[in-house]
């Protein structure tokens, strides 16, 4: 079995860690920290896991985190940062499902998230934990840096052309929406209902923080600097991401089946029939990003339709499915959770 620790477990994505590991039959979950609710029932805060989690939260300071085998962080930017060193150093490994390990430039870091570093070393030693572009990488991995969710689609949905190198790599656009839960579970004017109810918006128009993060993901795939234009929209949705990507063609190919056989062995990215439109619905609740493409007129511009569920494959399930890979066990094992309808 695998002892798991959470850090942070009363958010939506701390929530559907707990959901998920509690379905895994080879974890046993050891504890689930939170200072504000320390001494609570988890299953008080969240009915949903009564009967199947017997834990409550506990202060970090009491938590038995060393005698884990890997430890999540579903915290705020900042805390892994200043936490993780100490159970790294203990033999731990961690996921950390926040930005705090993700960007290898420090400076540009530092000027997204407004901060300084408190670990620099562990950025350097950090494993980006996209399975399907660094799966090698994780399955010896000491720390994986989860990606983000917008990160997860807008890459999954480019990754075979740019690794192909078959449209321009100065011309990429992703045009992205997003369910309220991707703020997470807070108090916040934009996320109030009577807000988000019936409107819809772009934001962060400037610069999102995840624009980084999916430059220096595709930058990889492609071996060379990219030029993206993102733009990220608010939804009246919970659950959800919507990405719509452009890209436009340097040369002509079957672009149907260069996705197919790139994802053919990949279990959660499902490459769609010519001429579908995948919505989020169908991968609510899954570990799941569904594709499908689309060239309009026959024209120079393809455009590719990525959705996933933004607290599943782009948070808490892909963290497990990283888990699955740095302990060598299938990398399923507690996911085929199928999307929930209506």
């Amino acid at each position: 079995m695998i002892k798991v620790g959470i850090v942070g477990g009363t958010g939506y994505t701390g929530v559907e860690l707990l959901r998920l590991l509690a379905q895994h039959p080879q974890v046993q979950l050891v504890a689930i920290t939170s200072r504000a609710e320390a001494g609570t029932a988890v299953s008080s805060m969240f009915p949903s896991l009564r009967r199947r989690l017997d834990l409550a939260f506990v202060d970090p300071a009491n938590a038995d985190l060393l005698n884990c085998d890997v430890v999540f962080f579903a915290t705020p930017n900042g805390v892994a940062m200043e936490q993780a060193p100490a159970l790294l150093d203990a033999g731990v490994r961690v996921i950390d499902l926040a930005a705090d390990f993700r960007i290898k430039d420090l400076a540009e870091w530092e000027r997204w998230y407004g901060m300084s570093h408190a670990s620099p070393e562990w950025v350097a030693k950090a494993v980006y934990g996209l399975p399907e572009h660094n799966r090698a990488a994780i399955s010896s991995a000491r720390l994986v840096a989860n990606p983000g969710c917008y990160p997860t689609a807008v890459q999954l949905g480019f990754m075979p052309l740019v690794e192909a190198g078959l449209v321009d790599l100065d011309q990429l656009i992703a045009d992205a929406k997003s369910g309220v839960s991707g703020a997470g579970r807070k108090a916040e004017v934009a996320t109030l209902f009577s807000e988000a109810a019936d409107n819809f918006k772009a934001y962060a128009v400037p610069g999102h923080r995840h624009l980084p993060e999916i430059v220096q993901g595709l930058s990889s795939m492609a071996t060379q600097p990219v030029g993206l234009t993102f733009v990220p929209h608010l939804t009246p949705m919970i659950r959800g991401i919507h990405a719509t990507l452009y890209a436009r063609m340097k040369s002509d190919t079957d672009f149907q089946q260069l996705f197919e056989d790139r994802y053919s062995d990949e279990p959660f990215v499902d490459v769609l029939p010519p001429g579908s439109h995948p919505d989020t619905r169908s991968v609510r609740s899954a570990n799941v990003c569904r594709i499908a493409l689309h060239r309009p007129q026959q024209g120079k511009v393809l455009v590719v339709l990525s959705v996933i569920d933004n607290l599943v494959k782009g948070a808490a399930g892909q963290a497990v499915q990283n888990m699955n890979i740095m302990f060598c066990r299938p990398e399923t094992e507690g996911l085929w959770q199928l999307a929930v309808l209506p």
